[in-house]
């Protein structure tokens, strides 16, 4: 083999010319390298480390997401809050439009001399709006003979009865009270009555 031939081959294989840093290690029975316990304690340090990493993570995560939750249920229940003080304030604005109806109504003889068609137009139409109301919980309340309670009903007057079961019972409707749900949106004011005992 001539000089050229030669350099050919080392450049082809690129044999290193030295090798300094090379280590050999130990085996154990597997074929695994035997390890220090310098090392063994640093592995035992890095994998302390990395589950209390994560942990750390899981537990923001955690945090995170029930955060996310309860900022979800907050703004539900303020979108809910909203949308129930608004058909609060719409009906509020109705129920003098339902005292004109019910005025009218009151007054027996104007009521029947109206035309029979308009006064049954006029009868479908409230019917309706009360049912619409129905269903966004409203509910008119006051009736004579009911039993008089401070929280629904607002007394104008007392007036004096001599049949002691007609005692703080309602005697006369003034105007109708309503509430939406549980909310008293107006009370009933009305006449109660109050036993007098004869002498």
């Amino acid at each position: 083999m001539n000089e050229e031939q030669e350099h050919t081959v080392e450049e082809a294989v690129d044999v290193p010319q030295e090798v300094d840093d090379v280590s050999f290690e130990e085996l154990n029975e597997e074929g695994e390298p035997l390890v220090g316990k310098d090392v063994v304690k640093k592995l035992r340090e890095k994998i302390k480390k990395l589950e209390s990493e994560k942990q750390e993570y899981l537990d923001q995560s955690l945090r995170t997401r029930a955060d996310y939750a309860n900022f979800k249920k907050e703004v539900d229940g303020e979108r809910l809050t909203g949308r129930k003080f608004a058909t609060k304030r719409f009906i509020e604005e109705l129920l003098p439009v339902l005292d004109s109806y019910d005025m009218a109504q009151a007054n027996k003889e104007a009521w029947e001399k109206v035309d029979q068609n308009w006064r049954v137009g006029i009868e479908y139409i409230f019917g309706q709006l009360r049912t619409v109301l129905e269903r966004e919980g409203v509910v008119q309340f006051g009736k004579v003979g009911d039993a008089f309670d401070p929280n629904l009903h607002e007394s104008m007057e007392t007036v004096p009865v001599d049949d002691e079961s007609k005692n703080d019972t309602l005697m006369r409707i003034l105007q109708n009270g309503y509430r939406m749900h549980d909310t008293v949106l107006r009370p009933a004011r009305v006449h109660v009555g109050q036993f007098v005992k004869k002498d």
